[in-house]
């Protein structure tokens, strides 16, 4: 007679075993109807979930926040259907849920189209519309090979021949269509109404680049056409501010196949990067930072004691020279470590706060890459803060303000934090860790800050805070990280002497604001759609002539902008100003400048935004002022008409 505890707090009694779908018919139709699955004593089950004793639980439904994956899951499902009632020679391999949707990936003669997509679109709204079971089912791993191989799926068998031999596997039944899967699912198709197939792409066989190439096909699903609506507005906008191709618009950068994953800067791009680099170098020193430098090629040793060239070794460029072995630095903290170790250090020296611009190359797979967001060689605005296990909650804290002023600066207000804990596999004693996650947690509390915690996702040698932002289409980039070392300080000899006179081996921090510049470059170029800050724009304000008589006026305005400290050019062009106009609004120029004889005459200058807004005429002088204001103040002053 299982007793059933809801998350009111009420109980149902029952005088048999029941499903999760009997309990939400005995609290209502309603329920019953809109049914998904059930959360039993914290699982996540199948609505045909069997309770045969006391539990705890939840009914899943549309509105859940457990929903969402699940459909996605199912949907999966249906697509792979679909696929193998219309191309029934493709092979099924494995067909995940992502972060916005799910993929699936098949073996099959040719590439799927376009025109393909359409036609699984279409079985799969007909798949719907027959309302067809979805049934759970268990086998044992040798009929399960024998299953599948009957079937002719040998990518299924192959996955299943990697599992032991004792396992019971569960398969999941819809119509014709059987697939190996660990669930749960809805309990059948007419749940899944509302779904877009997105694009195909080749991918590996289990992501090595020696096995088969398979296609996939991504899509997405939701609860309700509303969401999907909005979900594929935001694709269409992030297509539209996609950094690539603003970045070749613009003239910011270009990558090519001579240095893959490596960036070629063009001017503009620099000086885009060179105004972030130098904002935080002044960032840093007004918040306590010594900037340092490391070399890029360092001994073998050095990494192989740090446990780097065993955890990342196959990541590492590496050079063989004079018979000793090097590597190409993947990070910088072992070398920001032989910057402690130079001289004795007291406690009264701690916190040090070591901070660099870190060139670091690391040998991501080619597969991988994806324009300036991922690369093969990047410059982390790294730091490292060495002090003592009582320093570390004050430390963070301070970076945290630290943070929240720079990306302030940037314009994203929206930060999510996340409290990473204790692995199971880790170094250091649990007093310490106890310590350290206590520490974090408090920085993050000290602040005010909603945050979640992530049981065993810290790194082997410390629990760590990771800092997303969330971009004006509601994307979220981890960008920002403090983390505490108990390991590596101690594994390089680092030490210090404290106040007894003993040493001590000191914590170590490692924390980043933007992590790497080329991806949070391209961040920026995406979330602004490449109309960048006046502080951060390229080229500030370009200021141009109605007819040739104004050119000595352009060219004095343009220097005494520039004597301010702006970034102005002159078009002196002769071609008519509506074209002039045009042309530099699509280059996304904050400010557009006109001279012609009314402001010649008075010494204005016609300002005009890059977003048509006409803000009048401004004497010269005034201008420069204002738009130095507002570029020093990142655009917390802004030029009003």
């Amino acid at each position: 007679m299982p007793q059933i505890t809801l998350p009111d707090g009420s109980t149902r009694q029952f005088s048999n075993p029941v499903s999760v779908f009997d309990v939400a018919a005995d609290i209502g139709p309603g329920l019953a109807k809109g049914t998904l699955a059930g959360i039993v004593d914290g699982t996540l089950v199948d609505s045909s979930h069997i309770i045969e004793q006391d539990a705890t639980l939840a009914v899943v439904t549309s509105k859940s926040e457990e929903a969402l994956p699940l459909i996605r899951h199912s949907t999966a499902h249906l697509m792979a259907q679909a696929v193998k009632q219309l191309f029934p020679t493709a092979q099924v391999t494995i067909g995940p849920v992502i972060e916005d949707g799910f993929f699936y990936d098949f073996a099959f003669e040719r590439a799927f189209t376009p025109e393909d997509l359409e036609l699984i679109e279409k079985r799969m709204s007909e798949l719907v519309s027959q309302s067809i079971p979805i049934k759970r089912s268990t086998i044992s791993r040798d009929d399960a090979i024998k299953f599948f191989d009957n079937l002719g799926e040998q990518y299924k068998s192959e996955i299943v021949g990697d599992i032991p031999a004792n396992e019971t596997l569960s398969l999941y039944e819809q119509g014709d269509f059987t697939d190996l899967c660990r669930g749960p699912h809805v309990p059948n198709t007419s749940h899944l109404k509302t779904f877009k197939l997105t694009k195909v792409a080749g991918a590996y066989w289990r992501g090595d680049s020696d096995k088969a190439m398979l296609q996939r096909i991504y899509g997405t699903a939701f609860p309700d056409k509303k969401a999907l609506k909005t979900h594929l507005h935001n694709l269409a906008e992030a297509e539209k501010r996609d950094h690539r191709k603003i970045g070749k618009q613009l003239d910011l950068f270009h990558l090519q196949e001579e240095a893959p994953g490596m960036v070629f800067w063009h001017p503009k791009g620099w000086t885009i990067y060179q105004s972030i680099v130098q904002y935080m170098r002044a960032k840093q020193i007004e918040h306590g930072y010594k900037e340092i430098n490391t070399p890029q090629v360092v001994d073998m040793s050095l990494w192989e004691r740090s446990g780097h060239a065993d955890k990342f070794g196959d990541n590492m460029f590496s050079v063989q020279t004079e018979d000793r072995s090097y590597a190409v630095k993947p990070m910088n903290c072992p070398c920001h470590v032989q910057v402690f170790n130079q001289g004795l250090k007291s406690y009264r020296e701690l916190p040090l706060r070591f901070a660099e611009f870190g060139s670091c190359h690391r040998n991501e797979m080619s597969g991988t890459l994806h324009g300036i967001m991922r690369v093969r060689a990047f410059t982390q605005d790294d730091g490292h803060i060495f002090c003592t296990e009582d320093q570390i909650q004050p430390e963070v804290a301070k970076f945290i303000e630290f943070l929240h002023e720079v990306y302030k600066d940037f314009g994203f207000e929206e930060v999510i934090y996340r409290l990473s804990t204790r692995p199971a596999n880790r170094v250091g004693s649990d007093e310490s860790w106890d310590k350290s996650e206590a520490a974090l947690a408090k920085a993050l509390d000290s602040q005010n800050l909603d945050w979640q915690e992530l049981p065993g996702e810290g790194a082997f040698y410390g629990p760590k805070i990771e800092f997303s932002l969330k971009d004006c289409i509601g994307r979220v980039w981890q960008c920002g990280t403090m983390q505490v070392d108990l390991s590596m300080p101690g594994r390089l000899d680092a030490s210090y002497i404290d106040e007894n006179g003993e040493k001590q081996v000191p914590v170590m921090l490692h924390r980043a604001l933007l992590g790497s510049f080329e991806r949070f470059i391209g961040i920026l170029i995406e979330n602004f759609e490449g109309k960048l800050p006046l502080w951060l724009a390229p080229t500030q304000a370009v200021v141009m002539n109605i007819t040739d008589k104004h050119s000595e006026f352009v060219e004095k305005a343009v220097k005494v902008l520039q004597n301010s400290g702006l970034r102005a050019e002159a078009d002196l062009r002769n071609e008519k100003i509506g074209f002039k106009i045009r042309g530099w609004t699509l280059e996304r120029v904050p400010y557009l400048l006109v001279a012609g004889d009314r402001e010649v005459e008075s010494g204005e200058l016609a300002v005009r935004t890059r977003d048509g807004k006409d803000l009048g005429s401004i004497a010269l002088d005034d201008l420069a002022k204002r738009l130095k204001t507002e570029a020093v103040s990142r655009g917390k002053t802004l030029l009003e008409g």
